[in-house]
């Protein structure tokens, strides 16, 4: 199998690293060579975070270039569109439709763009938009948002749902495991 690249985006503090290693986990349960980047960016509450899942028969490097991202799976607008070179011409965004102000917004110096997901459709990218935030609070919690996204991302894996359950029961703790089946769930047949 030829590799497949996924790009997990959004700001520190959201859940990105247990998602990707949740995912990382589940494609090496189905057999695949999987390399797992190192989270790249300001991971502290509110920085920029990007983090690489590869796999495939061989993967020989965690790191993806400009427009090799099979996948951008984003907790935040902002960050599917700064993210956006990096997509294949026939890639797949899934991204929150949360926005969360980034300091030059806070600040002042700048004003948070409008319309961002129209914009990144407009130039002819595939993009799965979901508010992860609001399922997140139905399951439970807010910080469930990550499991949200995968449950959105599920389909476009040809992978059963009682292997992404599985990876979840391993990778989260006891006492979250029901609240992510619920979050992974509400993402998957929002």
């Amino acid at each position: 199998m030829k590799t497949k690249n996924i790009m997990i985006v959004g700001v520190g503090g959201q859940g990105s690293l247990l998602a990707s290693k949740l995912l990382g986990h589940l494609l090496m349960e189905q057999g695949y060579d999987v390399k797992v980047s190192e989270v790249h960016g300001m991971s502290q509450r509110g920085g920029s975070v990007v983090t690489y899942v590869r796999y495939g028969d061989r993967v020989y490097s965690p790191v993806i270039d400009a427009g090799e991202a099979d996948f951008i799976v984003s907790f935040e607008a902002l960050e599917a569109a700064r993210w956006l070179p990096y997509l294949k011409k026939d890639g797949i965004i899934v991204t929150n439709t949360q926005q969360i102000d980034p300091m030059p917004v806070i600040t002042g110096a700048m004003e948070y763009p409008e319309n961002i997901i129209q914009k990144m459709k407009d130039t002819g990218a595939k993009v799965d938009a979901l508010d992860c935030l609001a399922l997140a609070e139905q399951a439970g919690s807010v910080k469930a948002v990550n499991t949200v996204l995968l449950g959105r991302l599920s389909h476009y894996f040809d992978i059963p749902e009682e292997a992404w359950m599985r990876s979840l029961e391993t990778m989260v703790k006891e006492k979250f495991i029901e609240l992510n089946k619920k979050a992974f769930l509400l993402g998957k047949n929002a």
